[in-house]
């Protein structure tokens, strides 16, 4: 039984129902066939990705800049000092320390910046400063000065006048001096505790070039003989070692050029001076 008015009631709901999900009603087709009578076009389930912007797309993080470089190869003076001495500390480096940032100290930076992740540079910039700083404590004056080359204080008042071998036991230093003017520096060694350098004003009486010693049985090259068997002479050992080694009372001198030089010009007679 057919309800009078019915389709036009269905037809009204489809209508409505395309109106709200944007399909398309067909009408019947010429032939009589009926189609289907609704299209339906479902709204897709993505919403469309938005449109990026410059002002929507964030920005990159700036770079970091780089550390600042304090020190590198061919730089020198006391702070490359402190550096060569904290890597001795951390047995990073074992020469020195010199002053003066050579291969062997850029190397020893580059091994400590490895063994830490940072970058292999060998230069020493702010970054790996601070973490040699925190592993390490500030180096003593003998730490700085191992293998000599500390300043020399005032000269003795007796060594103002005439030709004298200075000899200074608290800056391990000796000034070779004329007429009260300096002529030449060099970093100097003494005896240990139980074999000490003597004290006092004393004359060079004997030069022996190429001397080794009768009791000890070591050589003594450039020998200038002050005080019995006492003598400011050329040491291997202190060459080789700095200051963890000592002498049994003589002056060791450590740079063999110095000593030559000094050999060839003090005579016999000259003054020497040793003081604390």
């Amino acid at each position: 039984m057919r309800i009078p008015g019915r389709p036009a009631v269905v037809l009204v709901s489809v209508a409505a129902l395309a109106a709200l999900c944007g399909c398309t009603v067909q009408p019947p087709g010429d032939d009589g066939k009926h189609r289907l009578p609704v299209q339906i076009q479902l709204p897709s389930s993505h919403a469309p990705e938005p449109t990026r912007t410059a002002e929507s797309t964030p920005a990159a993080e700036p770079a970091a800049p780089a550390p600042r470089v304090l020190w590198s190869r061919g730089n020198s003076g006391s702070g490359v000092r402190e550096l060569q001495a904290r890597l001795r500390q951390v047995a990073w480096l074992f020469d020195g320390p010199t002053g003066t940032y050579d291969d062997l100290t850029e190397q020893a930076v580059r091994g400590f910046q490895g063994k830490r992740g940072l970058p292999r540079t060998g230069e020493l910039d702010t970054v790996t400063w601070q973490r040699l700083l925190a592993m390490t404590h500030a180096p003593d004056r003998w730490e700085l000065y191992l293998m000599g080359g500390q300043p020399a204080a005032a000269p003795d008042a007796r060594c103002l006048t005439g030709r004298v071998l200075c000899i200074d036991k608290t800056t391990r230093t000796l000034r070779w001096m004329i007429d009260g003017r300096t002529v030449e520096t060099v970093s100097v060694r003494f005896g240990t505790q139980y074999t000490p350098t003597r004290e006092g004003v004393f004359r060079v009486y004997w030069k022996s070039r190429h001397h080794v010693s009768t009791l000890y049985h070591s050589p003594m090259p450039y020998a200038m003989f002050f005080s019995g068997g006492q003598a400011v002479h050329y040491s291997y050992d202190f060459a080789a070692r700095g200051y963890a080694g000592g002498s049994h009372g003589c002056v060791n001198v450590r740079d063999e050029a110095a000593i030559a030089e000094l050999f060839a010009q003090v005579r016999i007679g000259d003054k020497v001076v040793v003081s604390w």
